[in-house]
């Protein structure tokens, strides 16, 4: 049986201000560094065979947190995906006292193009709310100059098939920590939710989400492992 963990980062600094963040580097805020600290503490007891994470730093800080507090005293390792450091990192690895993380942009949150830095409610003020609640909450449209939830899923999702599905087929347990909307692209495929449902799933900051699959990868259970 294979398992699948996925953690939407804790709050960030800008989710705390109300304000559109994509792809702009904010930390944590202090919140949001006590979700991390909470996950970690339900996530101290597993061992990874395989680490997944967006290149934000949001969700390093987040994974930061569930290594230094885990019982594994394995070595994290992190794998770049820039050609340059892939070819200057290599490495045998050695599963037996390593845990190997995979950094990648394409687990990154979605990009909110002109919207990014925004406040939201003056956003709503300016442009009213049923043209807000499209770019944020509809399926295919996409705020100016940025990414639809379905630009999203075709880099999630792609991603997951080609790297994260292939350690789940060999029986692995898998953590993601990355964003709502591209961890929303993932459980889309998972669960096989549809393009019409998905916009109205919810991803919880900070509260990790565990699936199981039997070795003919259907899933068997979905949790989650709330505080």
């Amino acid at each position: 049986m294979s398992e699948l963990i996925l953690v939407r980062h804790g709050q960030s600094q800008w989710n705390l201000e109300n304000r559109f963040t994509g792809w702009v580097d904010v930390p944590l805020s202090k919140k949001g560094i006590e979700e991390a600290i909470t996950a970690s503490d339900k996530l101290k007891d597993v061992k990874f065979d395989s680490i997944y994470v967006s290149h934000m730093l949001r969700a390093i800080q987040t994974l930061h947190y569930i290594l230094i507090n885990s019982n594994d005293d394995r070595t994290p390792i992190i794998y770049h995906e820039d050609k340059k450091i892939h070819d200057w990192e290599h490495h045998t690895g050695d599963t037996n006292s390593e845990i190997p993380i995979y950094m990648s942009v394409d687990l990154a949150e979605r990009y909110y193009g002109d919207l990014q830095g925004l406040n939201k409610q003056k956003t709503r003020e300016k442009y009213g709310n049923d043209q807000v609640h499209l770019w944020r909450r509809s399926y295919d449209v996409n705020p100016p100059s940025g990414e639809s939830l379905k630009d999203t899923c075709k880099r999630a999702i792609p991603y997951f098939k080609k790297h994260i599905l292939k350690d789940l087929i060999e029986g692995k347990t898998v953590l993601v920590s990355a964003h709502g909307n591209s961890l929303r692209a993932i459980t889309m495929h998972v669960e096989n939710i549809s393009e019409q449902e998905i916009p109205n799933v919810e991803i919880p900051t900070g509260i990790p989400i565990v699936y199981n699959f039997n070795k003919n990868m259907n899933l068997i259970d979905k949790k989650f492992l709330n505080p």
